[in-house]
């Protein structure tokens, strides 16, 4: 199997491939879709054999559960069976967008797609595509990252084909995804919310709705506990290449701290920009949380590509707007 790869740059060619997406989805297909966090590998979430495939294709372990993506906050009620104020709260201030909420799920989920738990994280994604897709489907879609389990997350359709072009019928190319990392997840069966997994929206924005929040866990989970959540595992959006996250002062410093060979270690920095000098690369993303965020992940694609053996990542800042890249780095290392 090839996958097809269909253009939406002009609306004819979104329009048709709205359709070819929804015909494959309706036949219990996979589809590759892009959101405006990551590339989403879509399955009818309704359809247990649909979304068996997700993880047979993924390599996705059986107790990591998938995310519900849906199109408006009436399709939201219909995948769960309470819907709380503060989750209306929540979706007027941030839907459609990149947060997720836990609530517990309506018996029309099916189990594979909760990992067996009690409970569903549902989310309105901005990204255009998607919502027509759904629109179209009239059902909602199960939509974890579409690569391989643990890997790095996709965030344009070439990340897409290289890791599962041989999996599955159609990619359908939207651009470059403009946040760059996955949803912020919120647990809503719990008082007061708990963030399960930080993104974008952070902790302080989500306080101003809720009006408090308990701490996310920051302790990684290890493999077969049941997750209430996706991006708990304790690795994930790994590179193939070994990644470190380091702090220097200056080339000398930072030379003096790496003992693999510089010919083969890629650089990725942010403030203290090194000599590129014996280097395999020196790459630099601006010391912005949100530029570098959505910069990150094709970064790491591009050394695995290039075929680094390390990839040193400068520390990032201990605030409120970097927490969500530091988990995912701090998980990619692990």
């Amino acid at each position: 199997m090839t996958a097809e790869i269909l253009p939406t740059h002009t609306p004819q060619l979104f329009q048709s491939a709205v359709r070819r997406a929804a015909e494959l989805l309706r036949a219990g297909e996979l589809v590759a879709l892009p959101t405006e966090t990551v590339y989403g590998l879509a399955a009818n979430a309704l359809d247990p054999r649909a979304v068996a495939k997700i993880f047979q294709a993924k390599g996705r372990p059986a107790h990591n559960p998938i995310i519900v993506h849906i199109a408006s906050v009436e399709m939201a009620t219909r995948c769960v069976t309470t819907w709380p104020e503060v989750a209306e709260k929540l979706a007027q201030s941030f839907w459609p967008g990149p947060l997720t909420v836990v609530l517990p799920c309506a018996k029309e989920i099916p189990d594979v797609v909760t990992a067996g738990g009690p409970t569903v994280g549902v989310r309105w994604p901005s990204h255009p595509f998607i919502q027509a897709v759904i629109r179209e489907c009239g059902f909602p879609l199960a939509a974890p990252s579409a690569n391989l389990s643990n890997q790095i997350s996709p965030t344009n359709a070439e990340h897409v084909r290289k890791q599962l072009g041989a999996k599955i019928r159609l990619i359908v190319d939207g651009g470059q995804s403009q946040v760059g990392i996955e949803s912020t997840v919120l647990d809503l069966t719990t008082e007061p919310p708990g963030v399960l997994r930080p993104g974008m929206i952070h902790e302080e924005s989500l306080i101003a709705v809720t009006g408090d929040l308990v701490s996310h866990r920051r302790k990684p989970l290890a493999g077969g506990e049941t997750l209430r959540s996706p991006g708990l595992l304790a690795k994930h959006y790994a590179p193939k290449a070994k990644l470190v996250v380091l702090d220097w002062r200056d080339t000398a410093d930072l030379r003096s701290r790496i003992a693999h060979p510089a010919s083969r270690t890629h650089i990725v920095a942010h403030t203290h920009i090194p000599s590129g000098e014996g280097f395999a690369s020196v790459s630099v993303i601006p010391h912005d949380a949100e530029a570098f965020a959505r910069a990150i992940y094709a970064e790491l694609h591009r050394c695995d590509a290039a075929g680094a053996e390390l990839i040193v990542v400068e520390a990032l800042p201990e605030t409120a707007q970097w927490r969500a890249i530091a988990d995912r780095l701090r998980r990619a290392a692990a």
